[in-house]
């Protein structure tokens, strides 16, 4: 498939959207996407703002794909895994713009509003990822390290998510207890983002034909 300038322009909208998406899933605080509870759960222990934990976080599951694909002798894929660290760079720098002129929505707002912030996060998630994810250009960490799982076990990606999504939350529950002595980030809004951006995914995708493109 060519890479035209629309599916660029596409690809790069994609993830702003997502940045958004996620940064208000995070400042809604009742619980973000698992895909990202590590690195929240990272950033409330040590000090570090949410974007720069991801970006870590992001490598260290780019360095997972290119260990399986090194076991595999799957080494055509080495390079595109390395190529999700410069989007992952690039994509974490938007993370912290939206972090820093979005206000919080947590403790003392009307549960409502947080609600209807968690909703709109979940939605503008879903948009962001079938956005980046349908141009086929370079997928996030998130996404590559999953389609990677996959490949290993032989199931459906949206199998091989839900069981990675497990791995995130349990990890993050361990880091949590462990060294806050408390959950941290994992919430209803944890448990809405893994069984609705799926779903909402699927819809969006069935409306626009954004797959098609």
């Amino acid at each position: 498939m060519a890479i035209t300038k629309k599916r660029i322009f596409l690809y790069a909208l994609g993830l702003v959207i997502l940045a958004a998406g996620l940064t208000l899933n995070t400042k809604a605080a009742l619980g973000v996407s698992p895909i990202v509870s590590v690195s929240y759960c990272l950033s409330q222990l040590s000090g570090m703002n949410f974007g720069d934990a991801t970006f870590i976080w992001y490598c260290v599951l780019v360095l997972a794909q290119v260990v399986i694909h090194l076991i595999r002798k799957e080494n055509r894929k080495i390079v595109p895994d390395l190529l999700q660290i410069v989007v992952s760079l690039l994509f974490t720098r938007v993370v912290n713009v939206f972090g820093a002129f979005i206000p919080e929505f947590g403790e003392g707002r009307p549960m409502l509003l947080r609600l209807t912030v968690l909703a709109l996060a979940i939605i503008l998630t879903c948009i962001g990822a079938v956005m980046s994810l349908d141009m086929r250009i370079v997928p996030n960490p998130g996404d590559g390290i999953v389609q990677t799982l996959a490949d290993v076990i032989g199931k459906k990606v949206g199998t091989a998510k839900n069981i990675f999504d497990v791995i995130c939350v349990t990890t993050t529950a361990c880091i949590s207890l462990i060294f806050g002595g408390r959950l941290i980030g994992i919430g209803i809004g944890t448990i809405a983002a893994a069984i609705g951006v799926g779903r909402v995914m699927a819809l969006f995708n069935k409306i626009t034909g954004m797959d098609k493109i």
